[in-house]
């Protein structure tokens, strides 16, 4: 799976996480340290269970949960049109 910001949307780092800006529809999504640091990996070309080791490895949760979080922040951005999905 490689996973990419859609056209015309970009993302902006902050202090607590990081803001995707939709320019087609002038919305912006905010994301949590957390989710910043899963779509910046998934972007970077990791597979949705890298990143889910890497959300396991830097706080209190298990692998399952990892997957799922991960999965459905994929799921999210992609309804969204925020992010195109390849396989």
């Amino acid at each position: 799976m490689k996973l990419s910001l859609a056209r015309d949307v970009t993302l902006t780092p902050l202090e607590t996480g990081a803001v995707l800006l939709d320019g087609r529809h002038g919305r912006y999504w905010q994301l949590n340290e957390s989710g910043s640091a899963i779509l910046r990996r998934l972007l970077d070309g990791d597979a949705p269970d890298a990143a889910a080791a890497s959300l396991t490895a830097a706080a209190p949760v298990d692998d399952a949960r990892a997957k799922r979080d991960v999965l459905a922040l994929i799921d999210a951005l992609s309804a969204a049109k925020l992010v195109e999905v390849s396989r």
